[in-house]
């Protein structure tokens, strides 16, 4: 089931940060095109029989180790932008998988031991008046991006937004194995927006054609509590049935709510 709350708390999280001035832009692809991209343990999480593939470029702020106050002066803030899908691992449970992660701190690079495909580059998110615009171009070749939006009103979330906005864990691969990262934070405060400049290479470079329909696009001023655990390898766990479809993802959606989405739930107690 896709959660528009967290699925799991995050006891003791190897990194803490805000993610700032996110925005969404999300293409339906054929399902088959995004599998061939994926390792054997995990299926392409379908919504309305189709694949989707998320560009989605944010400021990482006040990034800390647990323990640390993020009013302490001097903490990294950047740039980050991800090109990700929607999975579910054999066993069921869902989450992401980067296709690929542009960022502009080089620290972040060290994600790559546990399979994190980050790629340094020259990142930056600037405001002018009510429009944000990001751009960015990876180091040593023509892989790129320039998006510009306007952000608009808070809406209600719907089945739809909370599937495309809402997953709780990561998976990558490394060293013939799938590792998995969980993610705590509160439910993202979602934004109408306009899209009025979109070009990119990097769904190209991923191994996509290019994008021909229209983007579902969303907004968010952000979310600062974030807590992100520690990276472990998945196992088999015992008791869960083997993963047969991830077809109807939108059904899962509406049966974890319960019935449309009307009002939307307040935000997990987070911890210190």
């Amino acid at each position: 089931m896709v959660a528009y709350g967290a699925e799991q708390r995050v006891r003791v999280p190897a990194l803490r940060a805000a993610w700032l001035r996110q925005a969404f832009v999300h293409w339906a692809f054929p399902s088959e095109e995004v599998q061939a991209l994926l390792p054997e343990d995990l299926v392409v999480d379908e919504y309305e029989g189709a694949a989707w593939v998320g560009l989605t470029p944010f400021v990482m702020a006040d990034v800390r180790l647990p323990g640390v106050p993020a009013s302490v002066p001097g903490l990294p803030t950047f740039a980050e932008t991800n090109l990700r899908t929607y999975v579910r691992h054999r066993d069921g449970r869902d989450g992401l998988w980067f296709l690929s992660l542009e960022v502009a701190c080089p620290l972040m690079l060290a994600g790559r031991a546990v399979g994190v495909p980050y790629n340094p580059g020259r990142l930056r998110v600037s405001v002018d008046g009510d429009a944000i615009s990001y751009t960015g171009s990876r180091w040593g070749g023509d892989v790129s991006y320039r998006l510009a939006v306007r952000p608009g009103d808070p809406i209600t979330p719907t089945e739809r937004d909370v599937w495309l906005t809402s997953r709780w864990r990561a998976y990558t691969r490394r060293l013939g194995m799938l590792w998995e990262t969980p993610v705590e934070h509160e439910p993202w405060p979602l934004r109408d927006v306009a899209v009025d400049v979109l070009h990119q290479t990097l769904t190209t470079a991923a191994g996509l054609p290019p994008p021909t329909a229209e983007p579902v696009a969303h907004f968010s001023d952000g979310v600062r509590h974030v807590r992100l655990g520690l990276t472990t390898p998945c196992l088999p766990r015992p008791g869960r049935p083997g993963l047969r479809s991830a077809r109807g993802g939108e059904r899962r959606v509406r049966e974890r709510l319960g019935g449309p989405m009307r009002t939307p739930p307040g935000p997990p107690c987070l911890g210190p």
